[in-house]
């Protein structure tokens, strides 16, 4: 639910959604498989209906007027199962923390090398790998910081390469996170925040702790697992931000003027509203676009977003002891 002024309801074994003309579609719930719900501020929805998705496990997401997620619902039986949770914290002690750190830097830097192969750039040193498979830490906050040092160098050279496929008039100088302020790092930070609650859900479903994590440090108020997942598939949104924004320019972008701090004000760059929509939109069925690679049971194929959740569930049954090994699987970019 996009567009103000839509309403969201329940109405006989259906949701209901109305727009502000009037217009009704219905979604039977027994006949329709419904695997989110997107509500974007500016629209309503009753209490029935929430009670609705909460009984038949339905995500639903709550966004902003310019698509950032912030809140999601979540059932009072999604805890009832400890013994994922009670695996992860043990796995701080028991030496799987220092395996589960390395393992997401690996496929990290294999995810931005498949980017980086797409299109024809330099890839990364196949010495990043051996220098991260030979690290001998038995301390996961020290290899934290090793983890990083090594992570930071792959990074920069891999937003250089890939900054330099945008226009001269609108390429950023180098990558920057947290309110930054050039169009093509806040495009960057969008779709990342998007893949962020995409993750979070996968990580609540396999009953995971988000805010205990391995490769990011646990910290009050951070995700930490939700940051050490998102780094699986920051290569998809990177992918297909490349994909669809290339031929962007100053004009398609708009300053706002924004505070910093209590005595520090700046301009920063946002994609005009139409074409924030349109990437919103566009991303969200990206998270339903096929990759080529296996799923748990059957199949060679499956969405991007079922890969998310796949993985998250073999992840806490590697936790719970269920599986040996735990190496995530990339998909190969085409």
């Amino acid at each position: 639910m996009d567009e103000c002024g839509s309403f969201l309801g329940r109405d006989k074994g259906c949701l209901l959604v109305r727009d502000r003309n009037g217009k009704e579609k219905r979604f039977p719930l027994v006949e329709n498989i419904i695997g989110e719900v997107q509500i974007k501020s500016g629209n309503s929805v009753s209490a029935g209906a929430l009670a609705t998705l909460g009984f038949w496990g339905i995500d639903c997401l709550i966004l902003t007027q310019r698509g950032n997620p912030v809140a999601v619902l979540k059932s009072l039986s999604d805890d009832m199962h400890v013994e994922t949770r009670i695996s992860q914290y043990e796995a701080l002690k028991n030496g799987k923390g220092i395996e589960i750190a390395k393992t997401l830097v690996l496929a990290k830097v294999e995810g931005q090398n498949q980017v980086l192969k797409k299109y024809g750039l330099k890839r990364l040193d196949f010495a990043y790998f051996e220098r991260i498979k030979c690290l001998q830490e038995n301390d996961l906050a020290k290899l934290r910081r090793k983890l990083t040092q090594i992570e930071a160098k792959c990074a920069k050279q891999y937003f250089h390469e890939v900054f330099g496929l945008f226009p001269e008039n609108v390429r950023p100088e180098g990558r920057k996170t947290f309110k930054a302020y050039d169009g093509i790092n806040n495009l960057f930070n969008l779709g990342y925040e998007m893949l962020k609650w995409k993750v979070h859900i996968a990580l609540l479903k396999a009953e995971l702790e988000p805010f205990l994590g391995f490769l990011h440090s646990v910290q009050f108020g951070k995700p930490s697992l939700v940051c050490d997942f998102q780094e699986l598939y920051r290569y998809l949104v990177d992918d297909f931000i490349i994909q669809h924004f290339l031929s962007l320019g100053k004009r398609d972008f708009v300053l706002r003027n924004e505070n910093y701090s209590t005595n520090r004000k700046g301009k920063r760059e946002y994609l005009k509203q139409q074409k924030n929509t349109d990437l919103i939109k566009k991303l969200n069925n990206h998270f339903t676009s096929i990759v080529k690679v296996p799923r748990i049971r059957v199949g060679s194929r499956q969405e991007i977003e079922t890969l998310i959740n796949e993985e998250a569930f073999l992840f806490a049954k590697y936790l719970r002891g269920e599986r040996p090994t735990w190496i995530p699987r990339i998909a190969e970019l085409k």
